[in-house]
């Protein structure tokens, strides 16, 4: 019953089932791009599955399909990830808990959740106002600032400690790739923001960061919402996902503009 998803695909068009939860579940976008991935969809586009090979897998099921045939749907798609190797699920917390459940027993494995995200979107920008600073867009000579960063964001995010030197070479991907920005004060970079993809309808941004001694000044804030704006000026509206763990960053977003879409949760196999 299983069959391909490809780029652009019908089954995550506009006016599919899918772009009800388009916001929840946009890295399905990104991973459809990937021609190395695996997604598959339903014949109904009700059922899609996206894995880069060695990741998560992400899951959607469209909330119109009753809990009975879900499970059937999962047992189905099991069968087809026989030969995959799948470290966990991600999906709304409903979905992902029944595939984790119905996984686990077949293949003899625990999980565990390992990530509750919230998913935002940005339908209209609220400007922050009287933030001292400006925008400015990461160029080579910021490699160590930024490796900083991200390893700044990795202990914060999923308290993984690791050297800035060891993030170099993905601050270097991330600068070339052109949506890495900073927000300047007095010449100097207090935050740091990405806009990470861009998907037909919105454009994802993420590896927020403000070191600690510069925060409590509306920085991320400000910078975040100058990304909106250059989103918004490609007409798409602005998404990111937030941990629920931290209540800091999620009311950071809320009083710039951004609602709520759903919540996702990552689970491992283990």
């Amino acid at each position: 019953m299983f069959s391909k998803l490809v780029p652009n695909d019908p089954a995550i068009a506009a006016g599919s089932p899918f772009t009800i939860d388009e916001v929840q579940y946009n890295l399905i976008h990104r991973i459809s791009e990937d021609r190395n991935s695996l997604c598959l969809k339903t014949p109904d586009e009700k059922v899609i599955f996206a894995q880069t090979p060695g990741h998560k897998g992400w899951l959607w099921i469209s909330n119109d399909i009753l809990a009975t045939e879900q499970t059937s749907l999962i047992h189905e798609l099991i069968n087809h990830l026989t030969r995959v190797s799948l470290p966990g699920i991600t999906g709304d917390p409903q979905t992902a808990q029944m595939f984790a459940g119905i996984f686990s027993k077949i293949n003899n494995l625990r999980y565990e959740t390992e990530m509750t995200m919230e998913a935002y979107h940005c339908p209209t920008l609220i400007k922050p106002q009287g933030v001292k600073g400006e925008i400015l867009k990461a160029t080579d000579e910021h490699v160590d600032v930024v490796a900083d960063y991200l390893a700044g964001f990795m202990r914060d995010a999923f308290g993984t400690q690791v050297e800035p030197s060891s993030q170099q070479t993905r601050a270097a991907t991330m600068i070339a790739a052109g949506g890495l920005y900073l927000w300047i004060v007095n010449g100097h970079p207090v935050a740091q923001a990405n806009i990470s993809h861009r998907s037909p309808r919105h454009a994802r941004i993420n590896a927020v960061f403000t070191p600690t001694q510069h925060r409590k000044h509306g920085y991320a804030s400000a910078l975040v919402a100058e990304l909106c704006k250059i989103i918004e000026s490609e007409n798409r509206i602005p998404m990111l996902y937030a941990d629920v763990k931290n209540p800091d960053s999620n009311k950071v977003y809320q009083n710039i503009g951004f609602q709520k879409c759903g919540l996702i949760e990552e689970i491992k196999f283990f």
